[in-house]
Order: C-alpha cells, then structure tokens, then sequence
C-alpha cells in the first residue's frame, strides 16, 4: 500500500488498449501485487527544492549573482505521473538537478531583458514570470512548480546596486536620523516627564511621610502623656475617693460625737431643765403652800378677833340714840350692816396683809383694831 504521499506504479502485466501505459499508477489505496509475474515500484509525490545560483547580465549589460530556490513536485494527475515516472524511475534524485537547469536558463532569458532597478524592485514579478516560462517544460517531464523565490542579488563588487541604493540610504539614513532625534527628543521628553512624575511622586511621598511621622508622633506624645494623665486621673480617683471616705469618717465621727456626747449633754441638760423646773415648781407649790397656811391662819386670827372687833362696835352704839324704823326689819339692817362693816373689815385687814407685811411682821389683835407690830 502506498504513503500518502507516493504512487505505486506495478510493471510486468500487458496493459489492454492502444494507449495502455508500460505499468499501473496506484494511489491513494492498496494493490495485490502477484510475485514474479508483477513488480511494484515507488515514486514520491513529496515537495522537492531546487537552488539556482547563477550569474547573469542585465539589460545594461551589469553581471548579477542571482540565488533563487524553488519548490517543485510531481504532478497529482496520473498524467503527470506517469511522465516523472519516465523520466526519473531510475534515479529520483536527478529531479532537482534538472529542475535547476531548466529555471537557469529561463532566469538569465528573462534577467537579460531587465534592468537592474526593475529587478531589485519587482523582484514579485521575476519570479512569476520565470515560473510561466518554465510550466510547458515543467509539465512535459511531469512537475509542477509550487513556488520560487529569489534569494539574493549581488552585483559582483560592482557596486551598481549600493549606488541605487545610496540616495534612499541617505534618505533612509536622514529619516532615521530624524526620525532617531525626535525618538530621542521623545524619549528626552519622555524622561523630563518621568522625573517630574518621580520629583512629585517624591515630593508627595515626602509629605505623606511627614504627615506619617507627625501622627506618628502625636500618637506617641498623646501615648506618653496617656500614662500620666492616667495616673493624675487615678491620682484624683484616689483623692475624691479619700475625701468621701473622710466625709463619710467625718459623718460617722459625727454621728458618733453626736451620740456620745451631744445627745447625753442634751439628755443632762434636759434632766437638769426638768429637776430645774420640779425644783420650782416644788418652790412654787411650797411658796404658794405657805403663803395659804399665812392665810388660813390670818384668817383664823382674823376670825377670832372678829367677835370682840363686833364687840366693840355693839359698845360703841351703845349710848347712842337710834332711831330703828320699819320695825323689826329696820333692826335687822342695823345688825347686817354692822356684820358687812365686820367683812368688810376683815377683807381690808387680809388685802392688806397680803400687800403691805414686811418679812417678820406680826399681826396683833387690838379691840376692834388691827395693827402691824414690829
């Protein structure tokens, strides 16, 4: 069975028909081949390459050293096969050998009806007329160009094509120099820029750091005055704390000196109030008591003199002329007034008495008369 890429062409069998090749082409599938009476060959269908390199003369009569490569196979119809199988099924590799003959020939043909400025700029179009020669050719042994592509062009040390080259160098040249100074304008500006970014960027870092470090130490100032502050605060704690205590202490001893002292002091003077107040009106009641033992006996004393006191008063009226009206009523108001005369009397004496005695003043009973005696 053949590859992919070859073609199994079977020899020995008579082909039928007038135009009958020598051999079958099989491929794409497999074959019995029947030993001794058939053989099978193979013949590669694989891209080939082929270098050219070959000196020709240009239409101003310059010599150029022109490399060309081209890729080549042989042809997929059994047509084409059957012709490279002609041709090249004894030695394959004189492919590239000829393929490389029949494009020299067909370069320096068409080579010598150019110019070397139309060459070097439509080299495209070289090519592709190098290979339109070459399809009859080509065709005739059986292969098929795929692609050429011209390598290189040198004229030889000349120095033909570096003098073509030479104003669009220069060109080149002061275009890349422009173009390199405003690159290095662009990258001076660029750098300029990239070092005001980097002096604001370290400016704004320089702030944020000072900014940084201030609340850095504020934190640590406000965490160095937080210990004292602390401890005056508790300082403070302690001493509200022992005021109320000693407040309280104060109250207790208060309280205490209050009970201790205050309300015993309170208690004896109030007892001695109250002895003070028994003692007088012990006083009092003994005053009072004595003075009404004066009286009952004033009175007493009063009492008994009172009937000679009237005594006196019947003597006095004794030898007088009266005169009784009304009867027995009139003597009867004679002796009542005599008798209120008596209290009366006796009331002035006790009026008296309780006004008028000095201490020690004794009361003596004389006839009808009362006198102090002292």
């Amino acid at each position: 069975m053949p590859a992919p890429n070859e073609a199994l062409l079977i020899s020995g069998r008579k082909q039928r028909g007038a135009d009958a090749l020598p051999f079958k082409i099989v491929t794409g599938h497999g074959v019995f081949v029947v030993p001794v009476f058939s053989r099978a060959s193979r013949l590669t269908l694989a891209m080939q390459e082929a270098e050219v390199m070959e000196d020709c003369y240009t239409q101003q009569g310059i010599t150029l050293a022109v490399h060309a490569v081209i890729a080549f196979k042989v042809g997929d119809d059994h047509e084409s096969i059957a012709a490279a199988a002609r041709r090249f099924q004894g030695d394959q590799t004189q492919m590239p050998t000829l393929v490389g003959r029949i494009f020299s020939g067909h370069l320096r043909s068409i080579i010598g009806s150019m110019t070397v400025e139309a060459i070097i700029r439509e080299q495209q179009t070289l090519s592709d007329a190098i290979v339109d020669a070459s399809k009859t050719e080509m065709a005739r042994i059986g292969l098929a160009v795929d692609s050429l592509q011209i390598s290189s062009i040198d004229d030889k040390g000349v120095g033909y094509i570096r003098a073509l080259a030479a104003p669009h160098q220069a060109r080149v040249d002061q275009e890349a120099k422009v173009a390199q100074a405003a690159a290095d304008r662009q990258s001076a500006m660029a750098q300029q820029e990239s070092v005001r970014h980097q002096a604001e960027y370290a400016r704004q870092t320089a702030i944020a750091q000072a900014e940084y470090q201030a609340q850095i130490d504020q934190a640590q100032q406000t965490a160095a005055q937080a210990g004292p502050l602390a401890a005056a605060r508790a300082q403070q704690d302690v001493i509200a704390e022992r005021a109320m205590v000693a407040q309280k202490a104060a109250e207790l001893r208060q309280a205490e000196l209050i009970a201790e002292v205050v309300r015993p002091a309170e208690a004896e003077a109030e007892r001695i109030r109250a002895l003070a107040r028994a003692e007088a009106d012990a006083t009092k009641l003994s005053a009072e008591a004595a003075a009404a033992q004066d009286r009952i006996a004033l009175d007493q004393a009063i009492i008994q003199q009172l009937p000679e006191m009237l005594r006196a008063a019947a003597q006095g009226l004794q030898g007088a002329n009266v005169t009784v009206l009304d009867g027995a009523e009139g003597l009867n108001s004679v002796v009542a007034s005599l008798a209120a005369q008596g209290v009366t009397m006796l009331e002035t004496i006790r009026t008296g008495l309780r006004t008028a005695p000095a201490a020690g003043a004794e009361v003596t009973p004389l006839h009808g008369k009362v006198a102090p005696t002292a």
